[in-house]
């Protein structure tokens, strides 16, 4: 009785202790994100443009010392307003990225990184170890300097640069949705694809696509900067859902000026099969049950056209 009295007590301690560590560590953090919170509003709502960039290199700062420690890898985030904070089901790592505006309308991307790593080493043709461990990586946007950004593949240090605000666990790989504002005529989304090498090594852009005569790294929409266009993973459906876009007139003068391309009304799909995205056209999506489904339908007769691109 007198053992079991001892051991009770031991677990009690110790359960008291790491609550207490958990508490300082947590306490930390929370110091450090009010700091973040402060800096949020310079980054975003400064007026000008050289104040945003300025305190956005102190919130760089700030977010590397509190990714740094491993705790911040169960930490909540979601306060923290105009960052997006992405973790997959396996938790496996968490993207954070965020975007400062431009004067002449384009975007600035930036990021990080934080994963549970796991590293496999060989030696020699039999022989391998496998170790864990926890990395922090700073994601920097090359945008500018990429030609083909369907078949470009980079690591942290080279990244397409974009917001990305939707996540889809794959076999081997992820697979991420993302906006990128790109000016004041054209914005684009992407269906972007992230997988680690056998070293840990975070790499964007994997050949994951099936389209006929293509082979991408990742799929870009680009359209007009007055519309909104839908891109969405559809769990029940096992489907990435987008808009059809497509120009404001028929016929090959409008062919490729993206600023005139919007949604049709009509969708198509790439639907996860055997670990790869098979595009399917023209999806009916009428079955899909939402909220909106009893609101009377407008009659299409006096409706305006769906968007009015910039001449």
């Amino acid at each position: 009785m007198l053992k079991q009295f001892y051991t009770l007590v031991l677990i009690i301690s110790f359960s008291l202790g790491f609550s207490q560590k958990k508490d300082t560590i947590y306490g930390s953090l929370d110091g450090l994100t009010s700091e973040i919170k402060i800096l949020q509003k310079k980054v975003f709502e400064s007026k000008k443009e050289s104040d945003r960039f300025e305190n956005n290199k102190a919130f760089l700062k700030l977010w590397d010392e509190i990714l740094r420690n491993p705790a911040s890898m169960e930490y909540n985030f979601d306060s923290i307003k105009g960052v997006s904070c992405l973790q997959p089901q396996d938790k496996k790592f968490r993207i954070i990225t965020w975007n400062v505006f431009k004067q002449d309308g384009q975007q600035a991307y930036f990021g990080f990184i934080q994963v549970n790593n796991k590293k496999v080493e060989r030696h020699g043709l039999f022989r391998k170890t496998t170790t864990y461990n926890y990395e922090v990586f700073q994601l920097q946007d090359k945008s500018a300097t990429v030609t083909s950004p369907e078949t470009f593949a980079g690591d942290p240090k080279k990244w397409f640069g974009m917001l990305y605000y939707g996540i889809v666990d794959c076999d081997g790989y992820y697979t991420l949705l993302g906006w990128d504002g790109n000016d004041n005529l054209i914005q684009k989304k992407f269906i972007d694809v992230l997988y680690f090498k056998s070293d840990g090594t975070p790499i964007f852009g994997k050949d994951v696509f099936k389209i006929p005569k293509k082979s991408p790294k990742r799929i870009m929409f680009q359209y007009s900067a007055e519309v909104a266009m839908s891109l969405k993973y559809n769990d029940k459906r096992n489907q990435i859902i987008f808009s059809h876009l497509s120009p404001k007139d028929e016929g090959p003068t409008l062919e490729g000026q993206w600023q005139y391309y919007g949604p049709d009304g009509s969708f198509d799909a790439y639907e996860l099969k055997k670990d790869r995205w098979i595009l399917v056209e023209d999806v009916d999506i009428r079955n899909e049950k939402t909220k909106n489904d009893n609101v009377k339908k407008p009659d299409p007769k006096k409706e305006n056209k769906l968007y009015q691109p910039k001449k």
